[in-house]
């Protein structure tokens, strides 16, 4: 495999909606590189980039795929991503290593909701973006309307870099406006024919040249110079113009194109030859002074930014050299554990072919095999930047919530152990073990999302497994003061047991104040893990309870705060005194002290005024202008308080607070309401006290539980 240079180098992602034609485009890029000599097909389900079984069953991307092309002696890595905004964390790890984002737009449907959200996740990684209209070869594809809705969205820097002479059934030639020629595919790909703009086209040609010379001149103010002074641009420094205007997101030119028929894609490789932003334009940030900008004269330094476990092959690890040489064999350190790691096996990918590789120069991807321990996001550097780490990746947090079990008790190591994997190879797949609610939670960024991972339970590994509604985090607490006393009392042959407590309890609070019928000796104020406090205070005189048995009971009350007597749920704020008691000289033991502790608390927390409390998140709902009403009057009919709206463009936001207990499923529910285009973000805001009829039912549901373990 040929060493590439740094400045033979570019890395584009395809990105943009569902079935809008990437892996066509890809499978198109690479034939017209020859690195593949017949074009698979997803239909087919022969394509390089969707290779993994899950993909050619439901036929269509659910990981990001690394390829590459190689066009007029330059290589041309491109990472293929998934279109289901479900997958989002593919398309975030692929823009943290690309300098050009290929938005692929499907000319019969337009802007869709994954168009848009692929364009937020530009927008926030600051990745420029090239425009490529495809299936204009449809009847029912529209190249100006499809213009006009990419301008309305996404702003005027929307600029044509070609459009189509005859879009429809044979399309095959465009208007070039940055070489100014008219561009002709011959059938089956490969060079275009080149000729002059017929005289039915050139106004029309030159009004659109005008435009894109305009936006391109802004890239700096010396072309905005010679603009002016001549009227016009050089082809050079038009080139010049469109890669700065790219690389500051000051223009995004349009390509056509119909991947299927491999038209305009010859032209397409040509461009991000000569105009995309190169390698060396973008920088990676450190935590350190240093920034990284894929120069081969720095200390190598890589990151790891996506993981995948192959069939056959193990795990693989996916690496862009942003400084120096890599070669095969260098051990570097990885800054997260401190530990060298040595990379004996470098491998350039397309998709599952692998052909390995002496050394990367800065700028490239590539793939290593087995690594010791290297995860996504970590960063390998040379001794001489060692403790050095580059950025992490902004992955968006999970919408979509479902607790998880094994149906075979005998399989939940096996499970937990392939979920934790799982996330290795997507980080957006989160797993937690909740002591609090005793259930595995599953986390991810929306419905298809987590069926993906049942997907390889149930056709990969053979585990049955099952989802379920996650338990709400309720807490219990009291509204008012209470007393209470136990006796404990066993005899049962030899030594028994024996404790009695008296109890009084109240509401904790800052400014609360201390009964005044009997003295309060020591306090202990315990801050509980999951919120709020304990505080417990003996009040015992004349030694009718033992100091050495008050540990007990405090255990005794603990066990009951860590499962409240309502529900099982955690308790908090509450004051404790223990004013009086009972021991026996023989019988009397830790044991019966902690046993008379605890029921003595369960009876005075019943009395007194119990409450159960509800976490309460702050939404933010994102929805197009004219789908408010039914989005307003679903979210109100989940015990939602509006607090206030603010504009977005064309959007809404709605701000509210909203019970967690009501949002089971909600990212289902809000993309059936705005046909995927409505988007959503929960925070923690605090706890509040749950309506009385819906406490009434909490009772019953836990009480009719009870019943059932019994």
């Amino acid at each position: 495999m040929k060493v590439y240079k740094s400045d033979e180098i570019k890395n584009v992602a395809l990105v943009g909606g569902a079935k809008s034609g990437k892996t066509t485009l890809a499978e198109a890029m690479l034939f017209e590189g020859k690195i593949i000599d017949r074009r698979g097909s997803v239909d087919d389900k022969n394509s390089v980039s969707d290779y993994h079984e899950i993909e050619t069953t439901k036929q269509n991307s659910v990981y990001s795929t690394l390829m590459y092309t190689e066009y007029d002696g330059k290589k041309i890595n491109i990472i293929d991503t998934p279109g289901f905004s479900d997958y989002v964390g593919e398309v975030v790890s692929a823009l943290s290593v690309v300098e050009t984002a290929i938005m692929v737009i499907n000319s019969t449907v337009g802007v869709d909701a994954t168009t848009e959200n692929a364009w937020r996740q530009t927008e926030k990684t600051g990745t420029p973006v090239l425009f490529v209209i495809n299936q204009l070869d449809h009847e029912k594809g529209n190249f100006e309307t499809t213009v006009n809705v990419l301008r309305e969205y996404f702003g005027e820097k929307v600029t044509m870099s070609q459009y189509p002479v005859n879009a429809g059934d044979g399309f095959d030639t465009v208007i070039d406006l940055v070489l100014m020629k008219m561009l002709k595919t011959p059938k089956g790909g490969g060079k275009c024919e080149i000729s002059e703009i017929p005289a039915s086209e050139l106004d029309k040609a030159q009004e659109y040249s005008l435009k894109l010379m305009e936006n391109a001149a802004e890239g700096s103010e010396e072309l905005m110079d010679k603009y002016f002074a001549n009227d016009a641009l050089t082809l050079e420094e038009l080139r010049e113009g469109i890669r700065l205007g790219m690389n500051s997101r000051a223009i995004f030119p349009i390509f056509c194109a119909s991947a299927k028929n491999v038209v305009g894609v010859n032209r397409l490789l040509d461009f991000i030859n000569h105009s995309c932003p190169a390698p060396s334009g973008r920088t990676k940030k450190t935590n350190g002074a240093k920034t990284f900008n894929n120069n081969p004269a720095d200390p190598t330094a890589i990151f790891a930014f996506k993981t995948s476990m192959e069939p056959h092959v193990g795990e693989v690890s996916y690496l862009k050299v942003f400084g120096g040489v890599l070669k095969e064999g260098d051990d570097l350190v990885n800054s997260r554990s401190g530990n060298k790691e040595r990379l004996s096996q470098l491998m350039i990918v397309a998709g599952k072919k692998r052909e390995k590789v002496s050394e990367v120069c800065a700028g490239d991807i590539v793939t290593a095999i087995k690594l010791k321990d290297t995860r996504t996001e970590d960063s390998l550097m040379s001794a001489k930047v060692e403790g050095m780490a580059f950025e992490h990746i902004m992955f968006p947090v999970p919408i979509a919530t479902t607790a998880v079990k094994a149906v075979s008790s005998t399989d939940d190591e096996k499970m937990g152990s392939i979920l934790n994997e799982m996330h290795k190879s997507d980080p957006t797949i989160i797993v937690e073990h909740s002591r609090e609610l005793r259930q595995i939670i599953l986390k991810g960024q929306g419905e298809l999302h987590l069926n993906t991972v049942k997907w390889y339970f149930d056709h990969i590994h053979k585990i049955d497994i099952t989802y379920y509604p996650p338990k709400i985090p309720y807490r219990e607490t009291i509204t008012k003061p209470a007393r209470a006393d136990y006796r404990h009392k066993k005899q049962s042959g030899g030594s028994g047991q024996f404790g009695e407590v008296h109890m009084h309890i109240q509401p904790f609070n800052e400014d609360m104040k201390h009964p005044t019928d009997f003295p309060v000796r020591g306090i202990e104020e315990h801050k509980m893990p999951w919120g709020g406090t304990l505080m417990f205070n003996n009040c015992i005189v004349g030694g009718a309870i033992d100091a050495r048995f008050m540990p007990a009971i405090l255990k005794g009350v603990m066990e009951r705060m860590e499962q409240g007597p309502l529900t099982g749920s955690y308790a908090r704020d509450i004051a404790v005194y223990i004013y009086d008691g009972k021991m026996h000289p023989v019988d009397s033991n830790e044991i019966s002290f902690r046993l008379a502790g605890r029921h003595a608390f369960i009876t005075a927390f019943k009395n007194a005024g119990p409450k159960i409390m509800e976490p309460i998140y702050d939404i933010a709902i994102r929805v197009p202008e004219d789908m408010m009403g039914v989005v307003m009057t679903d979210i109100q009919g989940r015990r939602a308080m509006i607090m206030g709206m603010d504009t977005d463009g064309h959007y809404q936001i709605i701000r509210a607070k909203v019970p967690l207990a009501e949002m089971h499923k909600y990212s289902t529910t809000l993309s059936s309401l705005t046909s995927g285009r409505g988007t959503f973000s929960l925070t923690y805001d605090q706890y509040q006290q749950v309506p009385t009829d819906v406490q009434d039912k909490l009772l019953k549901e836990y009480e009719d539980s009870q019943k059932d373990e019994d």
